[in-house]
Parts: C-alpha cells; structure tokens; sequence
C-alpha cells in the first residue's frame, strides 16, 4: 500500500518513452520547486551495469533479483554511484540502454527497485521520472505527467544527445529510431508495470516544443495541482 498525498510530501510522477524529454524537464521541475530529483531509469541501468560487472546472465532471473537487492546506489540529481564507483557516463550508452530494458522485464527486480524509488518519498517533495510511476511507483502521486513525443522526433533526440553515448557519426538515425522502437516495444509490453499513462495523468506532447516550453507547461500543470510554486 502506497502513502496518500495527507502523509507524505508531495510527489510529482513524470512519466514517458525515451526520448520525450523527460530527464530534462524533470531536473527543471525539481530545482524550480526545490524538491529532490529522481531517474528510476538510471536505477535499472546501474543494476544492468553491475550484472555486466559481475557477469550475471540477463537471463538469470534469482541473481538479478539479489543483486538489486543487495547493490549500494547512490543518486544525486544526474549523479549515478555503484558501490562507490561514479557511473554516470558508463551507464549512458546503447549497450547499457539494451541491457537495462531487459532488466526491467524481471519482475523481481522491479519488486525491489519499487520499494527503493518509494522510500525516497520520506526525505521530502519528490520528482521522479520514470515509465510507471504514476501508475505503480506513486499511483496516488499530487501530480502525474505523461511526456510524449512524435517517434522521428524522439530518435532525433536520442540520436544527437552524448548523454546516451549515440552522438556523431556514429548515430546513424535509423539505427537510433530502430532501437527506440526495440525499446518501446519492450517497455510496453512486459508483463510487470508496462510503460502506460496513467488514467489521472496530463498529457504533454513534446513534439516542435522547446524545451522551456515544456517546462513552463509543466509547472503550470503543477501550479493547478498544488497550488503557488515557491
């Protein structure tokens, strides 16, 4: 059972396929509102990195379980530590991105990173991106966004962004719009909290909007929600 909006401070869920533009507009959001950052995505491709690290099979449902249970993670705002160990850029590239998606199709890992991304909630007002926290994470989230955009625009995006390792020559388009695709795919059709938006959620397309442009729309959504911003 998840905490209600009268017990816990207010959470926002930011929700979407890759390349919406969530992680951007969810740092914009926090620092504007003063709250705490969370990219559960980030979670699932530390877990994917640390299996890689320890040759776990992706395969290995049990051992992918024990190990998001027992690995140390540190996230602060766009920093990502394993055990000690900075892997913010290592867990950014298409290999990373592959693996993570097939992590998060094991459903005892999303058992604990769940119970991991709601403890967060008890150090004060939260956003958190992800693909199913308005519907699984925070289902009674203050306020829930769905960050969408066209799929050419989306790999258009992810094709020229260095965070994700897909910059340059390199980023031929189609590839970057076929693994998009491969990754949508999966995420919308695993059986444990699939990527779906939530009933309760506000739609946000992305497509031709600069990004201050969504953030203003963002908080607007918010302001509506809880009321003045700080």
């Amino acid at each position: 059972m998840t905490e209600t909006s009268e017990t816990r401070p207010p959470v926002i869920a930011i929700d979407g396929p890759s390349g919406a533009g969530k992680g951007s507009v969810s740092r914009a959001v926090a620092q504007a509102l003063s709250c705490r950052y969370v990219d559960t995505g980030a979670m699932y491709r530390a877990v994917a990195w640390m299996a890689g690290h320890e040759g776990i099979s992706f395969d290995d449902e049990p051992l992918l379980t024990e190990l998001s249970e027992r690995v140390e993670l540190r996230l602060a705002g766009r920093s990502v530590e394993v055990e000690g160990h900075d892997v913010t850029s290592v867990i950014r590239t298409a290999e990373i991105d592959s693996a993570a998606a097939r992590v998060a199709r094991v459903p005892g890992v999303r058992e604990v990173l769940v119970r991991r991304q709601r403890a967060y909630a008890a150090t004060g007002g939260l956003v958190m991106e992800g693909r199913d926290i308005g519907t699984t994470v925070f289902p009674e989230a203050d306020v829930k966004i769905y960050l969408d955009a066209s799929a050419e625009e989306r790999a258009s995006r992810r094709a020229s962004d260095p965070a994700h390792g897909l910059g340059g020559a390199d980023a031929a388009l189609s590839d970057v719009a076929t693994a998009l695709e491969a990754r949508d795919h999966s995420d919308r059709t695993r059986q444990n909290s699939p990527l779906t938006m939530a009933d309760d959620a506000v739609l946000v397309d992305t497509t031709g909007v600069p990004l201050d442009g969504v953030i203003r729309r963002v908080l607007e959504i918010v302001q509506t929600r809880l009321g003045a911003l700080p």
